[in-house]
């Protein structure tokens, strides 16, 4: 009865040292999705001049009230400087997306399919740490009137590598789409 007793702290001693070892490590997190609320997509002629603001805002994200979407008009043969900002207007003060986007260059890239209707072209004007397209920043160029879609889609991992990916044909991109927009836009 005696030896048991003696035994006792050597047990406790023994379990505790046996819990903390198996302690597991945390949990990895994933990188999660940046909420995106609020696109806007600024372009401003090359030559001088007003810009057009298209945006484009969900707050309540996807399903409930329909997103607003707010259309502009471009004006033919025209060569514009675009810019996108993306936010997330569910916090205050509104969380600037862009930043985080350009801060992970390498794993994000900007779309822009003109429809068949649209006399207009996109091309890149920033680019990642290894030289490929990222699209923050972009040349929008008008031919003559036209009217039609421009679908703007931000893809996260997407293979930058693929064929035609750094030329903007987002059919080899694969990834995950974080945002896709449609604006009408009038070239007159």
């Amino acid at each position: 009865m005696k030896n048991q007793k003696s035994l006792l702290p050597v047990y406790l001693l023994s379990v505790l040292l046996l819990i903390v070892s198996c302690k597991k490590d945390d949990p990895v997190i994933p990188n999660e999705e940046e909420l995106i609320t609020t696109l806007v997509y600024t372009l401003t002629p090359v030559a001088g001049g007003e810009p057009a603001v298209f945006t484009f805002t969900d707050t309540d994200g996807a399903g409930g009230a329909a997103p607003v979407v707010v259309n502009d008009t471009l004006t033919a043969n025209t060569a514009y400087l675009g810019s996108l900002q993306l936010l997330d207007e569910t916090v205050s003060p509104p969380d600037d997306i862009s930043a985080e986007i350009t801060d992970e260059a390498e794993a994000h890239q900007f779309f822009f399919a003109a429809e068949a209707g649209l006399n207009a072209t996109v091309t890149y004007a920033d680019f990642d740490g290894n030289g490929r397209p990222l699209g923050l920043a972009n040349t929008l160029t008008t031919g003559n009137v036209s009217e039609g879609g421009l679908t703007i889609t931000l893809r996260h991992e997407p293979d930058k590598a693929a064929a035609g990916v750094a030329d903007g044909n987002i059919a080899n991109a694969g990834g995950e789409t974080d945002i896709e927009v449609q604006f009408t836009v009038k070239v007159q």
